[in-house]
């Protein structure tokens, strides 16, 4: 059973940064390409970033691009999302999952394992 716990979510001030972690067990967690979503307050599930197994290729959504960064070290089992220059629409649950194919890593429907989540609040 694959079992994803994140952390470090909390209160950030607006163009501050924060890191996201994200630790794996139970699986072969370098087999697999990893991805961060993001639910904002009232709003539907969304794509934030994905990275391959090897950590050579990474993808993001449009509006983090150039601010955020996805990556992961395959020998502690962990993803992390650095995150820096922080809006307040950047506020939300956090999320990370694993893929077991590469089928669509820019939807949540290509995931097959989720974490719990983990609020990050931008304050203005």
């Amino acid at each position: 059973q694959v079992q994803l716990v994140e952390s470090g979510g909390g209160l950030v001030q607006a163009r501050g940064s924060h890191k996201l972690s994200c630790a794996a067990s139970g699986a072969t967690f370098i087999h697999y390409a990893m991805g961060w979503f993001r639910q904002p307050p009232g709003k539907e599930r969304e794509f934030v970033a994905s990275i391959t197994w090897s950590g050579s290729s990474a993808y993001y959504e449009d509006s983090v691009k150039g601010r955020f960064t996805i990556s992961r070290d395959n020998a502690k089992n962990t993803v992390y999302l650095q995150m820096n220059s922080l809006k307040p629409e950047d506020t939300a649950v956090y999320y990370c999952a694993q893929a077991l194919t590469n089928r669509d890593l820019g939807r949540s429907t290509g995931y097959d394992y989720w974490g719990q989540g983990t609020q990050v609040t931008v304050s203005s």
